[in-house]
């Protein structure tokens, strides 16, 4: 429909027009313009379903719009924006009417938008005060729904209002829907209702890691995955997202013409009631957050209020609708061809912009991932201005086709996290360039790494300055070389003020300048020193184990151990060699592969060496026990063992310890919570699945 040239020129409009949003006399020089831009991003928005602006900056130009044509109504066009109840339809699917059309609410986005509207309200049914019904705008799909003789006979999208899309086989995916009510309890035999489908947070999270999984690219946000659901042709993808329908209006309802029940509640003549009877029917409301309010200052506090708390909700919501709770009042006071002039919906900040991609810069992470980070130019966004989003990794980048140079939407995910939707691909003029990830840490300069089915390039040197507190931190923990007196906080300090750089730097630690600071007397400095020195005749395996290796846990440190003499040797292990050892799979072996092929790494334990830290084996002698040849893996919480407690058992009646599930393991014990461990367990026969009571009786005599 629009040539790039076209889009290109639109979109630049867009932005002069959004400086000036504030100007009459500017708005109305270019009040074609505004029309024409309006019509373009309501083709993008409904048509497409691809906008290049944020809902917030939509309604800034409509509001605009509106505000002139009500000073000059000579000025109105019958194709203005305004004039029409909705939007144009995908033309995929089959087209049905509304009984009622579903029009747009006025928006407002200050407590004045809130006083002139309660004003003009009052004015119109000349009341001095009204008692009002205000309640969560939910972020979704609009849906209409059609119940005839108490049964579900269709479900359709918003559309334009007037026409829309018959989803009815989708909307019956959909668990909190009842498929039949009881509408004949209230003497009514077709009622047509209004609501919205949501994706709460814990089914968005969950279904997007469930897409990771797969390798599959991860759903935006939760409105566009309930919108997009929606249109799905598979109604068995429908389901498994798990949506949910909440219902919040009647917009139209015929009386049983022979009602033979004699005892048939009375229809509701409030919106309140409406909820309630909507409630008791087995749909899910705003019943739980609406609240009935006399008076528009009252309303405003409880808005104010609710934003508050807005992120502790299990779904997403863009401000507040405020209704005349009466519907005798609301008939009285009837609609404009754009919305019914007795509700308003009251915005919360807005929560997406659209913003320029300067620059992106590469920040290494505590365990060396490297992570690009866009800087943008400053943009405000739930009231918060945001210069800085993190891109997560390179393959983000590339689906997403990120240019430096780009236009892009920017969107605060739960009002904390900004993120880059998408770039706005048909504004690039030419001069956008690729963003090239780096060879070498931006820190130290070491090669980077990308381990074999990973996405996160990562710096393998432990002795990078941008990951050095947190591997020292690792090292002198409890289960790693176990240095008492030297936890996080102590780490934390001693970095800060110069006197630690590094894990060598543990073992040359200037005590006496140590004993200068407040908090560390003469039996904390000793205490400090003795466990030190205890720390260097630690057994191999907590060596390993506290050098921080991507994926080596305890398990996999004690398999290490056991494979060599001398940690040196493993400078001479190929990858196939360390696949061979007990429960290395490749990418454990890739990342111990590519640990002690790194020279900072080597040169680092060198000089843990010299420093007097133990780099041999201690072969344990084969055990004979109850265990002796077979394999354990713990999973879940066990009831009364540790899970430390319960690894000891095995090694003491001579049992091994597996990392993972495979053909290699005989039993899985499971405690509480045991997740997908027990699932891959169940399809191998082989392996025995115990509960604790069951693994303690074998060790029984």
């Amino acid at each position: 429909m629009y040539s790039k040239e076209e889009i290109s020129q639109l979109q630049s409009d867009t932005i002069s027009l959004l400086k000036n949003a504030d100007s009459e006399t500017v708005m109305l020089k270019r009040l074609q313009t505004l029309r024409e831009v309006l019509q373009f991003h309501e083709h993008r928005y409904y048509v497409l379903s691809d906008p290049l602006i944020s809902d917030s900056e939509y309604d800034t130009l409509y509001k605009a719009l509106e505000k002139i044509e009500s000073k000059h109504p000579e000025l109105i066009t019958s194709d203005s924006p305004t004039q029409r109840v909705g939007n144009s339809l995908n033309a995929e699917f089959v087209t049905v009417s509304h009984l009622v059309p579903m029009l747009s609410l006025e928006n407002s986005y200050n407590e004045q938008d809130l006083i002139d509207w309660d004003k003009r309200a009052r004015g119109l049914i000349n009341a001095s005060t009204i008692e009002y019904s205000a309640e969560p705008k939910f972020d979704g799909a609009s849906i209409s729904l059609i119940y005839e003789n108490d049964f579900l006979v269709r479900g359709a999208t918003r559309g334009n209002g007037v026409e829309g899309d018959d989803v009815t086989l989708n909307i019956k995916q959909l668990r909190s829907l009842p498929l039949s009510a009881k509408f004949s309890n209230y003497g009514i035999g077709k009622i047509e209702i209004r609501g919205e489908v949501l994706m709460t947070k814990g089914s968005f999270k969950k279904y997007n890691d469930m897409l990771a999984e797969q390798n599959l690219p991860p759903l935006a946000n939760p409105r566009n995955a309930a919108s997009g659901s929606l249109r799905i042709k598979d109604p068995a993808i429908v389901r498994k997202r798990n949506l949910e329908a909440i219902i919040y209006n009647v917009s139209y309802l015929s009386t049983l013409k022979s009602n033979s029940n004699t005892n048939a509640k009375p229809q509701p003549i409030s919106h309140s009631q409406t909820l309630e009877m909507l409630s008791n029917l087995g749909f899910k409301t705003p019943a739980s957050q609406y609240k009935v309010i006399k008076g528009i200052d009252d309303v405003i506090a409880f808005c104010n209020e609710f934003e508050k708390e807005r992120e502790t909700l299990p779904y997403e919501i863009d401000g507040m609708v405020i209704k005349v709770n009466n519907i005798e009042l609301q008939q009285r006071m009837g609609y404009t061809t754009h919305h019914p002039r007795w509700a308003m919906a009251f915005k919360f900040k807005a929560k997406q912009a659209t913003s320029k991609l300067i620059k992106v810069e590469f920040q290494v992470g505590r365990t060396g991932s490297i992570t690009p980070v866009a800087k943008i130019e400053p943009v405000l966004i739930a009231g918060v201005t945001v210069t800085s989003v993190s891109l997560f990794n390179e393959d983000v980048v590339k689906e997403k086709d990120l240019h430096i140079g780009d236009m892009v939407l920017v969107e605060r995910a739960g009002d904390v996290i900004p993120y880059i939707v998408r770039p706005l691909i048909e504004l690039r003029t030419g001069k956008e360039t690729k963003i090239t990830f780096p060879k070498n840490c931006p820190v130290c300069k070491d090669e980077l790494v990308k381990p074999e089915g990973e996405a996160v390039w990562r710096c393998v040197n432990i002795n990078c300055p941008a990951q050095a507190v947190e591997r020292i931190i690792h090292f002198v923990s409890k289960d790693a070389m176990d240095i008492r007196s030297f936890g996080e906080a102590n780490v934390r300090k001693f970095f800060e003020m110069g006197l630690l750089k590094n894990v060598p730097g543990i073992y040359t630690l200037d005590l006496e300048a140590i004993a200068g600071i407040e908090g560390f007397g003469k039996k904390s400095i000793d205490n400090l020193r003795s466990a030190i020195e205890k720390s260097k005749a630690q057994p191999l395996n907590r060596l390993i184990f506290g050098l921080g290796i991507r994926y080596v846990g305890e398990t996999t440190a004690k398999t290490l151990a056991n494979a060599t003499e001398y940690i040196f040797d493993f400078e001479k292990f190929s990858i196939e060699d360390l696949l061979n050892l007990q429960d290395v799979g490749i990418k454990v072996a890739d990342s111990i592969y590519h640990f002690f092929h790194n020279d900072d790494n080597i040169l680092m334990l060198k000089k843990l060496e010299t420093l007097g830290v133990n780099m041999r084996s201690t072969k344990k002698e084969v055990i004979q026990g109850n265990f002796t040849g077979q394999t354990f893996l713990f999973t879940g919480t066990l009831p009364t063992l540790k899970r430390s407690e319960a690894e000891d058992l095995v090694e003491k009646e001579g049992g091994q310890l597996l990392g993972s599930v495979n053909n290699k393991l005989n039993f899985l014990v499971v405690g509480k919570d045991a997740g997908s461990k027990l699932d891959k367990a169940k399809k191998i026969k082989t392996i025995k699945i115990l509960d604790e009571e069951e693994f303690l009786k074998m060790i029984q005599p």
